[in-house]
């Protein structure tokens, strides 16, 4: 698993692509370096597989940002700073999630005990555990970052906070360049999925992230997967699109007696998924279930349960 990053210069001056190869997913991730004001920028730092820290080897690099604490952009990040010396850089709120989840050795049995409590077979959550003690010891965050907060800049480029995908991602912004994580992508849409303790609404919260993003109407994105996105506000329109219908499918699915998030997800993506992708399908059918709750199309069970009726 895992392999030595190639830098590619085929983008606007200023910006390079540094990628790596992941196990899973969409089997690779892109970290991006960029030229700031009086120096250098690394935006992530990939999973942090031992093979991929040669890339970090004479890279003269004076900061590193990290767009959110998903483990394929934060798990080099240790490492990355040791060899070049730059300071991390992380948004407050993304910082504390890492510490909890990073940081805490019995993440993967909470998150196992979360998706039972939704309705998940026990096999499929509990597959979460050997998973999560297989990977955990690659993910290796930096203590005690430089926090960041919306509107600051580093080296020149603003930071802006867009929460969804993750609650505390982060983007830059400079001269129409948009280096924005995974809150846009080109091929698929950004996985927008409810978790222990995270914000009570993300898919408002990613709503309101294409919103603020069709405002801006950026130039060019660059994302941490896929292709360049060439037109940020039409993808950002079509991703709003998306998630209406999606709203009204999840809507539909529900009746008058209470249905778990497990059964509900088994309405809209089927039976057939594996373990992996069952629980991103469950965690975005809440996000979406949560979503109607707050607009009164749902309505969650009050015998204490943790199910949705329809409202």
């Amino acid at each position: 698993m895992g392999g030595a990053g190639s830098i590619e210069r085929a983008f606007v001056p200023g910006v390079e692509r540094l990628t790596f190869p992941l196990p899973t997913g969409p089997r690779h991730v892109h970290c991006y370096l960029l030229d700031g004001d009086e120096g250098r920028l690394l935006v992530d730092t990939g999973l942090g597989f031992p093979a991929d820290e040669r890339a970090w080897e004479g890279l003269e690099v004076d900061s590193i940002v990290l767009t959110h604490m998903h483990p394929d952009h934060v798990g080099g990040a240790e490492r990355a700073a040791e060899t070049t010396g730059a300071r991390v850089h992380q948004l407050g709120l993304d910082y504390d999630q890492c510490v909890r989840v990073w940081g805490s050795a019995d993440w993967p049995e909470r998150m196992a005990g979360w998706f039972r409590a939704h309705g998940v077979p026990t096999p499929v959550a509990d597959e979460l555990i050997e998973q999560g003690h297989v990977v955990a010891p690659f993910i290796r965050f930096v203590r005690e970052p430089r926090l960041l907060r919306e509107g600051d800049r580093v080296d020149g480029w603003e930071v802006l906070w867009l929460p969804g995908h993750a609650d505390g991602h982060v983007a830059l912004l400079r001269d129409g360049v948009l280096v924005c994580g995974d809150v846009l992508l080109a091929g698929i849409s950004p996985a927008v999925g409810l978790y222990p303790e995270s914000r009570p609404d993300p898919l408002a919260d990613y709503l309101s992230t294409l919103e603020r993003i069709v405002e801006l109407a950026p130039d060019v994105a660059y994302p941490g997967h896929g292709e360049p996105v060439r037109e940020p506000a039409e993808r950002a329109r079509e991703l709003v699109e998306h998630h209406c219908g999606r709203l009204e499918e999840t809507r539909v699915a529900l009746a008058d007696e209470p249905r778990t998030g497990y059964e509900v997800s088994v309405a809209l993506f089927g039976d057939e998924l594996s373990p992996p992708l069952r629980r991103f399908a469950v965690a975005e059918t809440l996000s979406h279930l949560e979503h109607l709750v707050f607009r009164g199309g749902a309505a969650r069970s009050s015998d204490g349960s943790l199910a949705y009726t329809a409202a």
